[in-house]
């Protein structure tokens, strides 16, 4: 059963009846749709998204809200489409989605934390950023840091092996490449595009993002076939979590099935038990 993963931005934002006939056609040439969208419940672009989905009254169509900065959030669908080559079906990709999001490590060096709303930020950072030179060292994911970019001190990391991707040339990105790598053990630097809606996420045009990640798809699918799987008694689908994001059935109720469509507010999923990894060798 093919599925086609998309992931949502500011710059997606086409007209309400064009993004209808988008979604109709990748329904039609590909069976289901798994949207990866921001948590925010009043995001314009997840709104649309459920209007989409009311207008073809699609169960085919899953809609995933995460917290996720912007580069972590397209990482996170390029890891999908390689789950989607292989045997994984629709309901459990879907599931996936939140599972994997424990296993990027996401942040981004910048310029001001003046406008900064993600992770707490303290008075001192905030007299700080006025002071022109300043870089801050922020992770949003999966716990929040921030401090200034000292080579001595490095957030904690992953503990298994990763990949680190870098978008965005505002500033210099020696702090991340050079004492952050090394800290944690990244086997290769992967130069990417800067996502549009960074800037608006992070607060700033001033800023270089990064995202720890799983490249090895062997490794992924490790992670999803590691945790249990149920078959939806609505739909029929197989997969994990507590329930489907296609028809939103909770599988807590198997005996009842559900018989109403998707919440609208589009309910996120409760993660699965996370698998632990096992450390990389020092």
């Amino acid at each position: 059963m093919l599925s086609v993963i998309t992931v949502t931005s500011d710059d997606l934002a086409l007209p309400l009846e064009e993004h209808v006939t988008r979604v109709a056609a990748a329904l039609d040439a590909h069976g289901h749709v798994v949207a990866l969208a921001p948590a925010e419940a009043d995001d314009p672009v997840r709104r649309r998204l459920h209007t989409v989905r009311s207008a073809l009254e699609a169960d085919r169509l899953a809609i995933v809200p995460l917290s996720l900065p912007p580069l972590a959030r397209a990482l996170l669908g390029e890891q999908l489409r390689q789950l989607a080559g292989t045997d994984l079906g629709p309901g459990v990709l879907a599931g996936a989605a939140r599972l994997l999001s424990y296993y990027l490590y996401s942040g981004a060096l910048l310029g001001s934390v003046a406008k900064l709303d993600r992770v707490p930020v303290g008075v001192g950072s905030h007299v700080k950023s006025l002071v022109p030179g300043r870089h801050f060292a922020v992770l949003a994911h999966p716990e929040p840091y921030l401090g200034e970019a000292d080579p001595t001190t490095i957030p904690q990391g992953p503990g298994y092996q990763t990949q680190l991707a870098v978008a965005g040339k505002g500033l210099d990105p020696g702090w991340i490449t050079g004492p952050l790598a090394a800290a944690w053990r990244s086997q290769h630097l992967r130069e990417v595009p800067l996502p549009p809606d960074s800037a608006r996420w992070w607060g700033t045009g001033k800023l270089v993002e990064f995202t720890a990640y799983i490249a090895d798809v062997g490794m992924l699918y490790q992670l999803v076939t590691s945790v249990r799987r149920d078959t939806c008694t609505w739909c029929g689908l197989e997969v994990i979590g507590d329930q489907c994001l296609f028809c939103a059935t909770r599988l807590a109720d198997r005996q009842t099935p559900a018989k109403h469509a998707a919440d609208p507010r589009g309910r996120a999923v409760e993660t699965p038990r996370r698998p632990q990894l096992e450390p990389h060798k020092r």
